[in-house]
């Protein structure tokens, strides 16, 4: 059995890296998601194809406390507009339906972040949505230096997130709404003045439970 050993304590992008290289592909293929946290969701889930997507989950080696890049979804975009979310999008033919050619290509067009900086170390199993999506996200260690160069027609911004604060459980909300007459659970992690929930939050979550929880 993999064991977390002192060399793996602490929040350095090395010490995630050695922490997804214990776990490997173990429990790859159980699916995360809104419907987790709502049984209910599954039919509406199920209901239609879910188009595949990808997300980079960009972790910034910045020496002892590694950070984590966000965007801010432009205002203006069809779905989750306004949101806080990891560079993606859907897994076209051009990327052979990879879900690593996906995700790099995608934060390059939409934060300008290189793939030459970019050591792409391992997934998360995929996390469904109410939205239509089957979503992969891919985890890549980035290396400074290197420029951001946001394109303004889909990210209104680009900050980063300490991976400590992200991977506290005290900083994870379980929250609820009234939606379509029933109560919808999230997790919702507020930074700042940033709040960050939905799939974003989800996914962070994904990420607390099979690395540190």
């Amino acid at each position: 059995m993999n064991q977390i050993t002192p060399l793996d304590e602490g929040f350095s992008a090395r010490a995630f890296a050695r922490r997804v290289a214990l776990k490997g592909k173990e429990s790859l293929d159980r699916d995360h998601g809104d419907h987790l946290l709502n049984p209910e969701l599954d039919a509406l889930i199920s209901a239609n194809p879910l188009r595949d997507a990808a997300v980079l989950v960009p972790i910034v080696d910045r020496g002892d406390e590694a950070g984590v890049i966000l965007t801010l979804r432009n205002a203006n975009m069809r779905k989750h507009s306004g949101q806080v979310a990891f560079p993606g999008g859907a897994i076209d033919p051009e990327d052979d339906f990879q879900p690593e050619k996906a995700a790099l290509r995608e934060a390059h067009e939409e934060i300008g972040l290189e793939g030459r900086h970019v050591e792409v170390i391992g997934r998360l199993p995929r996390y469904l949505t109410t939205t239509g999506y089957s979503i992969t996200p891919v985890l890549g260690l980035v290396k400074p230096p290197f420029d951001l160069a946001p394109n303004p027609d889909e990210v209104a911004d680009v900050f980063e997130v300490p991976l400590s604060f992200l991977m506290n459980p005290e900083n994870h909300r379980r929250e609820s709404r009234v939606w379509q007459d029933k109560e919808r659970f999230y997790y919702t992690m507020p930074f700042g003045d940033r709040f960050i929930w939905g799939v974003t939050a989800g996914i962070i979550r994904t990420l607390y439970e099979r690395l540190y929880s």
